[in-house]
């Protein structure tokens, strides 16, 4: 362990400062490449659909276009600020954020559009043009932002930081000793009972916190992490003054695992800061439009492309090799805990018990085919229907019979928040293992917990990623569908 600063040591030097820098090139490389992809989508789209080049056609109004294109592009990603790269920053997010500044990019040439009262473009050329665009845009972001992380993890466009607290402060250690794409140099840890700490290779300098206002004013630091615990006020206070005075950004670490076990999201009313103990992404309008234009837009694949193909066949035969409707209708518990009824194929002869006993292994009252409905999910596929018709999304917590959700809410602390969501057609519960009948309430709390993970985790790609998942899964068949 050091006990001194050596303040020799401490000076950065011109190349710390230039592998440090090259930050401002970003937005600068970011917006030549959107340019470039928008352009050679323009060139791509009009050569296929009047197979010649715009060039020998200076003349026609779609040179005008391609001027107000870029412009608008301009206007657009400055004015939702989808240049400001985080370097945490989500997939999803990235991708939401360029699907929205498409959608705005399209708004303003549609007013375009009807401001010059020329409606002789293309539609075609429209859709060839967009077409191309989102995937070559899609494409250059990935590849840029794997570059990013390729440099700072080369040791390059990075941030020093240090972190002072206690023991407190391992999680957000570990953070920066393995993210090292991230682009975070840890420098030092300030703490006073801090024992000699070594993460694989990763070894870092550990002093004790009243060294801290020498190491800052003589170290070229970007950020300063505190976990110290709130009743350390004016400590706290002291640290905030000295890291604004010496241009470092105090960031502040709170410990919310001793009583909450999870994932907070704070929020401010007016000054009053308010934290919420589950952070909830479908709360947020935006992804409530974003998850149900994929709900409607898959099952309306679904039903166009398997209705004549797969629905069909299935009701003959259903019809044919028993006694009973088609379809079977149940009292289901959906959003809000509000009743719906669930359709599904009908899997078993009929029988008094459908509304409060759950299939098991063996069971007598399935009909052959709907054995093989079962094993294969297919029985699930009326639900495609409840999701057009709003009762259901198509990932989501499996709803489950109004008895079963009575009895669990009553026995199962924390059941009812699956039940801030739309009940999903499949769930991230199901792909992991935990659908179909429950023999024990261990299983059912599992289940729980991971609808509970889903409603605070969720994001499209999080259903998309489900959605393969069940499909393979269907593929390879699950010992717990019967």
């Amino acid at each position: 362990m050091e006990n001194a600063l050596d303040v020799g040591t401490l000076r950065a030097g011109q190349s710390d400062i230039q592998k440090r820098g090259y930050s401002k090139f970003v937005h600068v490389i970011l917006v030549i490449g959107d340019l470039l992809f928008l352009n050679l989508s323009f060139f791509v789209a009009y050569y296929l659909q009047f197979e010649k080049s715009p060039l020998h056609n200076t003349q026609d109004y779609y040179s005008a276009l391609v001027v107000v294109s870029n412009l608008a592009w301009l206007v657009d990603v400055y004015m939702l600020n989808i240049y400001a790269v985080s370097r945490v920053g989500k997939w999803e997010k990235i991708i939401w954020n360029i699907f929205k500044a498409i959608v705005v990019h399209s708004f303003l040439l549609a007013i375009f559009v009807i401001a010059i009262k020329n409606f002789e473009f293309s539609r075609l050329f429209f859709a060839a043009y967009y077409g191309v665009f989102v995937i070559t845009l899609l494409s250059w972001r990935i590849v840029f932002v794997w570059m990013i992380m390729l440099y700072r993890q080369s040791g390059y466009n990075y941030r020093n930081v240090a972190i002072i607290g206690g023991t407190k402060a391992e999680d957000i250690l570990q953070y920066f000793l393995s993210a090292k794409f991230h682009g975070y140099n840890l420098k030092a840890v300030f703490d006073d009972n801090f024992q000699h700490h070594q993460a694989g290779d990763e070894k870092f300098p550990i002093y004790k916190e009243d060294q801290i206002a020498e190491f800052i004013q003589n170290e070229r630091l970007d950020e300063l992490y505190c976990t110290l615990p709130l009743t350390e006020v004016e400590k706290i206070r002291h640290l905030i003054s000295l890291s604004d005075n010496n241009m470092v950004r105090f960031k502040y670490v709170p410990d919310f695992k001793a009583l909450l076990y999870k994932k907070v999201d704070i929020e401010f009313y007016g000054d009053v800061p308010i934290l919420s103990i589950r952070k909830e992404p479908l709360e947020n309008i935006g992804n409530k439009l974003l998850k149900r234009a994929f709900d409607l837009v898959f099952s309306v694949l679904v039903l166009v492309f398997l209705g004549p193909t797969v629905f069909l066949p299935i009701a003959i035969i259903i019809k044919l090799t028993s006694k009973g409707p088609v379809f079977f209708k149940q009292l289901r518990s959906g959003i809000n805990n509000t009743k719906f009824y669930c359709y599904k194929f009908r899997t078993m002869h009929m029988n008094s018990d459908s509304d409060t006993k759950q299939a098991i292994r063996g069971d007598s009252r399935i009909t052959k085919i709907g054995r093989f409905l079962r094993k294969t999910n297919l029985d699930e596929l009326p639900q495609f229907v409840n999701v057009l018709f709003g009762h259901m999304s198509v990932v989501g917590p499996r709803p489950h019979m109004l008895t079963h959700t009575e009895q669990y809410k009553k026995s199962i602390d924390k059941f009812m928040i699956r039940h801030l969501v739309k009940p999903g057609i499949t769930g991230w519960a199901q792909v992991n293992g935990f659908r179909g009948v429950t023999e024990t309430p261990q299983k059912m709390i599992k289940r729980a917990r991971y609808d509970s993970w889903y409603i605070e985790n969720w994001s499209l790609f999080l259903d998309l990623q489900i959605v393969v998942m069940t499909v393979t899964n269907m593929l390879k068949g699950e010992k717990n569908a019967f």
